[in-house]
């Protein structure tokens, strides 16, 4: 298989996660690192002899050497390095959110097709045996007609976490607190597993911190099967708990967590579906998520397809926080139309 070479664009704490999964990977190697602060893209660039260093990556785009972009920088600056490294033909694996507007994640999808290269997002549960188990599960029917699905993402970040990168928890840069940032990936989750969501009625507010965002929020779902379901998601919690996802069938039950399988149970135990082993069906089997996504890209850039989570599916968790954003400002119920 061709070997890929792929940039890093900001280096916080996200981007030692997808230089690790490139080192470890035998057709991938990391050729530059960038960020605004230079230092930070050296000390990260310094654990692998392969990378150079830039302060400007519209430099370190130019070159003709690098396959693919791994976009690490704040959530309101994705569609501008995305938007970019398109234009310069690199394919893009991008952090969640994929971006906290619809019209950006629009033009970073229209971007992408145009110039002809892959756009995939980081939403790494989605490669969590217990999952894509229980995705399995609810899309064959095992479940019955679905009754509930629900999310419940409870952090705990506190006021110096805030107050320690300018960036977070504004609305210019973060998009949003616990759900964008924080809850975004079991946002996406439980729409993965469940289904395309209809409507959503919710609250949401700084009710502990001093941030333009929320900290706590609830959402009340309804399903486009017909089921309903609750998202609670806050970074007031301490100490802050497993994310936990109960899926509710007339025919049984799923609930799951970080670390795997909590309830499996179907009426007709003859023909329910055998449970993912406990003990590998959680984040902490020997891939981690991270390694999963960037293996994906690789082959969809050798094999021309598109990656795990394209950009159009990466948008769904990203219109349902800003749908529930909308009814806690509006006191309304939202419909979402995409």
């Amino acid at each position: 298989m061709k070997s890929i070479r792929f940039a890093i664009v900001g280096a916080g704490v996200i981007s030692h996660h997808h230089a690790r999964a490139i080192a470890k990977h035998p057709q991938a190697e990391l050729a530059a690192v960038s960020d605004v602060y230079e230092p930070s893209a050296a000390k990260l660039a310094e654990q692998y002899p392969s990378a150079s260093v830039y302060a400007d990556y519209g430099k370190m785009l130019a070159r003709n050497d690098i396959d693919a972009v791994c976009v690490c920088v704040p959530s309101g600056q994705h569609a501008d390095v995305a938007v970019a490294a398109a234009q310069a033909g690199k394919h893009i694996l991008c952090e969640k959110p994929l971006e906290i507007t619809r019209e950006r994640i629009d033009l970073m999808v229209r971007t992408a097709r145009e110039y002809g290269v892959k756009l995939g997002a980081v939403f790494q549960r989605r490669t969590m045996p217990a999952a894509i188990a229980a995705r399995n599960a609810v899309k064959e029917g095992k479940l019955g007609k679905i009754v509930l699905g629900d999310a419940y993402l409870k952090y705990y970040r506190s006021q110096e976490y805030y107050d320690g990168a300018g960036w977070r928890g504004t609305w210019a840069m973060d998009g949003g607190g616990a759900l964008m940032n924080q809850g975004v990936h079991g946002v996406d989750l439980i729409q993965w597993m469940v289904g395309e969501v209809e409507s959503v009625f919710a609250r949401a507010a700084a009710l502990a911190r001093d941030i333009e965002v929320e900290d706590t929020a609830v959402a009340v779902l309804k399903y486009r099967n017909g089921a309903f379901g609750v998202i609670q998601a806050a970074t007031t919690v301490y100490p802050e708990t497993e994310t936990r996802f109960e899926i509710h069938g007339e025919k049984g039950t799923i609930v799951l967590g970080d670390s795997g399988i909590k309830t499996w149970a179907f009426i007709d135990e003859e023909t329910a579906p055998i449970a993912p082993d406990s003990q590998q069906s959680g984040t902490n089997a020997s891939l981690s998520g991270h390694d999963i996504l960037l293996d994906d890209m690789i082959h969809a850039i050798v094999e021309d397809r598109d990656p795990m989570v394209p950009g159009e599916e990466a948008a769904k968790a990203v219109d349902l926080i800003l749908a529930i954003y909308e009814s806690a400002r509006t006191g309304k119920e939202v419909l979402l139309g995409r």
